[in-house]
This record gives C-alpha cells, sequence and structure tokens, in this order.
C-alpha cells in the first residue's frame, strides 16, 4: 500500500511540475527505412506526415527524423520508385518525446498493364499468402478486453476459438494450445505468459510489455518452411530498440499489475530498455469477486539491449523472466469450485543474442543463440478428500533447460527468384522428480501411484530452403522444404509446404498454400514410459484458399477456406474415448499408441479497417467444425469446437486526446461430458460419463468489452488515463460444470462476470 500512495504523490507532482510549463507540446518523429527482404537500408525515400502534408529524404543509412511536430495522431508515408509504397497508421507524437517508427518496403516486380499500384495500409502482410493478420503497438495497446495481452487480442480473429476468459489460450484452427510458438527478434520463446501451462503456450495473464512491441504478425496455417515443430500458428513479435538519443521513464498502473520502463543510450552506438512489472491482484480481489482463490502474486522484468556496430550490423540482447507463486488453502478452493489446493512456484526466462548481418543489398542473415529456462515446484492436495495427508497428492518437481541455436538466411538471386534458408539446433535438460497419487481417471478406472524421477536429454536439429518465385507483378509462388531430426525417437519428418497468391486486378488476390507440418510430442508425455519415446510425431496436412479484396486504401475484405488432417496423435488404452492431447497431459498414462487422428476444417472471413481518419475497425466471422477419432474408432467434437463464432471490434477518436473503443464476441457452446453423479459420489470425485464423451455443449458465449481512453498532453510530460469494462451487461457464461462432492451435487462455474478496470500511463 506505501508503493502505490508513493506512485501516487509522484504522479501528482509530476503533472503539477508539467502544468506550470509554458511551452510548446511537441515531439520528434524518427526512424529508419529498409529493404522489407534484405533490411539494407534505403536512402532517399521519401516519408510524408500524412495530415500536415510535411516529409523529408531518408540519407544514405536509411535515416530520417522530422523534429517539434505538434503533439497528436498521425499516419506516416514512406515511398520510393521501385518498391510498394507503405502507410504506417495510429503514430502517436506525444510531448518532449521522441517516436519512433520504421518502414520496411518490399521491391515489385515488374508492373503489368492495367495493375495501379497505390499506397498500402497492410504493405506489412503483403508479401504474405495466406492466413496472416498483423498488429501494431497501438493497436494492441488499445484494444479493450485485451488489457495489454498481446495473446488476447487475437481472441477477435475468426482463427481463435473462445473458451474460456480466465485462459489466453490460442485455440487456432481446431488445433491445441502446445500446437503455437512465439518469437521475438529470431528468439524462440515457448511460452509468454504467466502460470504457464507445462508443456503448452497458454496461461491466464500475458509477461510481454506491449509498449516494447513494434509489430506483431500473427500466422494462422500455411506458414513458411522457416518455422519447424508446430502444427498450428506462429506468433512473430518485433521489439523496438531502446531510444538511443536521450533517457525516458514511464509508469504504469493497471489491473495486471504497476511496473514502469526505463530506456536511453548506453553509449554512442547502444541503447537499452528495462521493463519491470509486479502484481498488486489481492487487493483487486478482496473489492471484487472474479471466481478465484487467494490472490496469486506474480511479477517479470524483460529487457533489450541494442549495439549497432553500422548499419549493417547489429547485436542485440534480450531477457524476458518471469515467477508466479499461488497458494490457495483447502476453505477457498472449495469456495472457488478448485478441484485442488496446495502451493504453486513457478519461474521461467528465456535470455539471449541476435545478431542481424545485412551483407549487401541481396543478402540477409539473421542468427540468434538462446536459453529457455523453466521451473515448477508444486504441491497438491485434492479439494474434498479427507483426511489430509502429510504426502501431497501431486508433487511437481521441474526443471527444464532448453538451449537454441538459430540461423536464418534471405538472399535474393534475380528480381524474380530469391531464397530462404537456414537451420535450427536445439539441446534438452529435463529434470523431473514429480509424484501422483493413486487416483482415477476421467472415467473412473484406477490409475496406481506414479513416480517419475529421470534426467532426459535429447536434441532437434532442423534445416529447410524456401524458394520464392515471382514470374510477374501478378503472380507469386513459394516452394519449402523442411527436414526434422528428434534424436529422443530418432525420428526424421520431411515436410513440404507450397503457396502462391495471384492479383486478379490492383484490388483483388487469390491466395493459397498446403503443406505437411510435424510436432513432437511434450517431453513430459514422453517420458513417463519408455515405450512412450516410440511414439511417432503428429504431424498435420493443411489445405487453405482464399479471396482478398480492398475495398478502399484503409479496408480489406478476407475470405478463407481451410481443411486441417492430423495423424499419429497418442492414444490412452485404459481411455479409448478420451482424446489425450485435448486432456491434462501431466496425468500418468501407462502406455501409450500413436493411432489418434483428428479433422478440422472451416469458412472464415475477416472485415479490417486501418485508422485512415477517425474510425477503425475488425470484424470476423466463422464456421468450423473440429473433430477426433480415438481407440475406440469413433469421431466425436473436439473439447474446442465452437461451430461459430462472431466478432466485433472497432472504435472513435474525435480528437488526439480521446478514443472509445468496444468489442463483441458471440460463440457456439464448446462440447463437454457428463458427470456420471452416480459414480462420482462412489469415488468422492467427478467420474464423467464414458458413454456420452462430448455428447452436450455449454449453452453459447458472449459478452461486451468497452473502453475509454483519454490522452493528456503536457509540456514535459504525457498522461494516459483508460477505463475499460469486460462483460459490461454481466452476462452469465458458464465456463464448465463441476463436482461438488462436499454437497454431492454438480455445480456451475462461471466466467467473469462484469469486471471495471482503470489504468495509468505515465510518460516522463
Amino acid at each position: 500500500m506505501r508503493i502505490r500512495i508513493k506512485m501516487i504523490v509522484v504522479l501528482i507532482i509530476g503533472l503539477y511540475s508539467s502544468l506550470l510549463s509554458n511551452e510548446t507540446q511537441t515531439g520528434n518523429l524518427m526512424g529508419r527505412v529498409v529493404d522489407a527482404e534484405t533490411n539494407y537500408p534505403f536512402s532517399n525515400v521519401t516519408v510524408v506526415v500524412k495530415e500536415l502534408d510535411q516529409g523529408v529524404y531518408t540519407n544514405e543509412k536509411g535515416q530520417y527524423k522530422i523534429m517539434n511536430l505538434p503533439v497528436g495522431n498521425y499516419t506516416i508515408a514512406f515511398q520510393l520508385i521501385g518498391t510498394q509504397p507503405q502507410l504506417k497508421t495510429d503514430v502517436i507524437i506525444r510531448s518532449n518525446r521522441t517516436t519512433f517508427v520504421n518502414g520496411a518496403l518490399k521491391r515489385k516486380a515488374i508492373q503489368l498493364e492495367g495493375i495501379k499500384v497505390e499506397i498500402d495500409y497492410f504493405a506489412e502482410i503483403e508479401a504474405q499468402t495466406t492466413s496472416v493478420v498483423s498488429f501494431s503497438n497501438e493497436e494492441i495497446r488499445r484494444a479493450p478486453g485485451s488489457a495489454g495481452d498481446v495473446s488476447r487480442i487475437m481472441m477477435s480473429l475468426p482463427s481463435v476459438a473462445k473458451v474460456n476468459d480466465q485462459s489466453n489460450n490460442l485455440i487456432v484452427r481446431g488445433g491445441n494450445p502446445m500446437e503455437n510458438t512465439f518469437f521475438i527478434d529470431n528468439i524462440e520463446i515457448p511460452n509468454i505468459n504467466h502460470f504457464p501451462h507445462q508443456g503448452s503456450s497458454g496461461g491466464p495473464i500475458g509477461i510481454i510489455n506491449v509498449d516494447f512491441i513494434e509489430d506483431v504478425t500473427f500466422n494462422t496455417g500455411g506458414f513458411s518452411a522457416i518455422y519447424g515443430d508446430k502444427l498450428s500458428s506462429i506468433m512473430e513479435l518485433d521489439f523496438r530498440d531502446g531510444n538511443p538519443n536521450r533517457f525516458d521513464g514511464q509508469i504504469d498502473f493497471s489491473w495486471v499489475g504497476f511496473g514502469g520502463i526505463f530506456e536511453g543510450p548506453l553509449s554512442e552506438k547502444s541503447s537499452a530498455m528495462l521493463a519491470v512489472k509486479r502484481s498488486y491482484l489481492q487487493y483487486l480481489i478482496e473489492a471484487i469477486d472474479i471466481g478465484t482463490s487467494t490472490a496469486p502474486e506474480y511479477g517479470d522484468v524483460q529487457g533489450k539491449i541494442t549495439y549497432e556496430f553500422n548499419p549493417f550490423q547489429k547485436l542485440s540482447v534480450l531477457a524476458v523472466f518471469a515467477d508466479d507463486h499461488n497458494s490457495p488453502d483447502q476453505e477457498n478452493a472449495a469456495e472457488n469450485a478448485m478441484s485442488h489446493f496446495g502451493n504453486q512456484d513457478l519461474y521461467q526466462g528465456t535470455y539471449g543474442l541476435n545478431w542481424r548481418a545485412v551483407w549487401s543489398e541481396s543478402a540477409f542473415s539473421n542468427t540468434s543463440i538462446s536459453l529457455t529456462s523453466s521451473q515448477y515446484d508444486e504441491d497438491f492436495w485434492e479439494t474434498f478428500k479427507t483426511p489430509v495427508s502429510n504426502i501431497p497428492d501431486i508433487k511437481n518437481r521441474t526443471n527444464e533447460m532448453e538451449y537454441k541455436l538459430r540461423n536464418v538466411n534471405f538472399k535474393r538471386l534475380s528480381d524474380k527468384i530469391s531464397l530462404d534458408f537456414g537451420f535450427d539446433a536445439k539441446h534438452f535438460e529435463h529434470e523431473y522428480d514429480n509424484f501422483l497419487a493413486e487416483t482415477i481417471n476421467a472415467v473412473g478406472n484406477t490409475i496406481p501411484e506414479f513416480i517419475l524421477r529421470d534426467k532426459i536429454t535429447a536434441e532437434k536439429l532442423g534445416g529447410f530452403i524456401s524458394l520464392n518465385y515471382d514470374p510477374s507483378f501478378r503472380l507469386s509462388t513459394t516452394l519449402g522444404l523442411r527436414l526434422d531430426y528428434f534424436s529422443l525417437n530418432e525420428n526424421l519428418t520431411v515436410s513440404p509446404r507450397f503457396s502462391c497468391k495471384y492479383k486478379l486486378n490492383d484490388k483483388t488476390s487469390l491466395n493459397g498454400s498446403m503443406g505437411i507440418f510435424h510436432q513432437n510430442l511434450p517431453l513430459l508425455l514422453l517420458s513417463q514410459n519408455k515405450a512412450n519415446k516410440d511414439l511417432k510425431d503428429p504431424y498435420a496436412s493443411h489445405y487453405i484458399l482464399g479471396i482478398e479484396h480492398l475495398l478502399s486504401k484503409d479496408t480489406r475484405l478476407v475470405v478463407e477456406a481451410y481443411q486441417k488432417d492430423y495423424s499419429n496423435f497418442p492414444i490412452d488404452p485404459n481411455q479409448l474415448g478420451i482424446f489425450v492431447i485435448d486432456d491434462n497431459f501431466f496425468n500418468y498414462y501407462d502406455s501409450l499408441t500413436d493411432g489418434g487422428q483428428a479433422l478440422s476444417r472451416g469458412v472464415e472471413l475477416i472485415l479490417q479497417k486501418k485508422l485512415a481518419e477517425s474510425i477503425y475497425g475488425l470484424a470476423s466471422a466463422a464456421y468450423f467444425r473440429s473433430r477426433y477419432k480415438s481407440g475406440d474408432g469413433i469421431w466425436r467434437d473436439r473439447n474446442y469446437d465452437n461451430k461459430l463464432i462472431v466478432s466485433i471490434e472497432g472504435g472513435y477518436k474525435p480528437n488526439p486526446g480521446l478514443e472509445m473503443s468496444l468489442r463483441w464476441i458471440y460463440a457456439g457452446g464448446v462440447p463437454y461430458t457428463p458427470i456420471d453423479v452416480e459414480q462420482s459420489i462412489l469415488n468422492h470425485q467427478a467420474v464423467y460419463d464414458e458413454n456420452r464423451i462430448n455428447k452436450e455443449r455449454y449453452p453459447d458465449y458472449h459478452s461486451l468489452n468497452i473502453r475509454l481512453d483519454k490522452r493528456f498532453f503536457f509540456n514535459k510530460t504525457n498522461l494516459v488515463i483508460y477505463a475499460s469494462v469486460w462483460n459490461a451487461y454481466a452476462q452469465k457464461n458458464i465456463a464448465e460444470y463441476y463436482w461438488n462432492d462436499e454437497k454431492q451435487t454438480v455445480e456451475e462455474v462461471y466466467q467473469w462476470t462484469l469486471l471495471p478496470i482503470i489504468g495509468i500511463e505515465w510518460e516522463f
């Protein structure tokens, strides 16, 4: 509480000092413009602030600067003969600050008659063929219902299933959270969330500080051969560099915690950024019942140091660390419908170096080396099991160390032909000291106690090459191939991929891709039984066809149809109807087979409008089916099969200092297996009806999130105050049906009800 009071006092003093000054409220705009494929600096690029019709040219290093711009919201245009022009929206010029906006222009093939090139609001994804959406820093920061969480903004996309407000799991096109991964500046981070789900990519609260992000690109299918070992999606986050000219600071206070950002030069050629955050949920939970137990505590630290030898060689150092702690007692666990109580201490971090080298106007490489460490220290007891033993029902002592080397290269051979090629190398050291007490599984079968004490080491090696051939301005194609080897089971996989884009005219294009995608099963699952190490790697075949049409310069319509065929998923002989990979795979599985199959197909629509003037928005819809076939040969709906998803998100900026936005989501209810009351009473825990696996569905989900942002531009500092309401009309969406063994009844557990949020960002 003392920290909060001190912070408020500092804020008031800073604001008062700012208001006393009579200086003009202006800021600066700087950046660099490069070749989108090679990062080679472009000189003589025209950089224009559209609203002011004011511009400059880039120098021989690709750099530009426009000084003393009035504070406000702007659109920046980048133009150079022989390249595809680009627009950057949502550029905020702040008082006494420098805003850095970089451009990346793609060289274009010879233009054909009838094709007209215009400035493109969607140039960031112009080179991609299918299933790609890009968001800027400001689009993520202001999104209602996201709380600055980069994963939660993706919930408005038709490719992502809607399951539970309390989790930001990305369920992409009928997949599973373990099928996703994240890259920050060419460094892979398996999970970017607090309280990570072991072996997967989800969690309840994001780690990444949105103010570090320059751009985000989300690939939801048919992605390039330069990415391997994932079946569903790739998220690329580009971190900006710290301010190389002066020291800046920012203090943040919101529902996810309080913290600050500090950045500035270290030397003439280097800069640094540091962000720290700590939770205060214990105070929020005391005031608002949001359906959790005693407050979890968490914090994170992330930083980036950049050293630029010259415009062609740059070394960056990245660090992202988080620690999470939770200790619900038995009483709180029972009150909040939790099956287990106990203690949880989690630590995760990724630390790496990335070397970006521009060799010439036609060659470029990115090479990174990194370490990811994860430590799980957990003891849990069953909530309604009496008497409580001194020995926990679940003990998890896991230490995971993953060392990674990644090299990605680009070479332009001619105006029409180019190559992407490189390799991945990974070394894993996972140490387990785990215990599971004797229990029964989901369908009532007794599972003996399980002890896992082992140290697993393994290597993954992957190589890739993609041939990009653009025979004309109308047609672009990519043919790729990956080879991957996993030492634990000695599996060698081959993954061919193909994609193409054909421009029907200057506004409409047809897009298509197909390919095979392999992924290793989590080591936690493979290590439970020696026979599991011989399981085949699951794989998915992607087939995607779409059409994209520019309704106007700032609005595009995309319609895509897709199908994903999955094979080699694990099957538990003791639960033939259960799809193991959608279950909690921390459970003990005596011996698994690999004959499981799955199928996902659907149609998606996205209507996206960039902020050209005062209105922006994204409307989307999807109809899809996601099914699986396990050991009994019966096809069933998967856990995340919403069938129908509709989302509307948008906002209005009447002036640079005020913004109003909303997000409404409707999603069909997901399948569930009814609880067998008789067997649950007999076994004193939830037992599900094996004859009705995923036969029922939860009620449909819908909610409205609204947000209001107000910016204050003072002469030396800037302030953003925002108020948001999640689930504004208090819809009671059901999270799950829960077995209350104390009352011997099935009860409903709800997702978040109406939740007001207030946040403050103060820049100084």
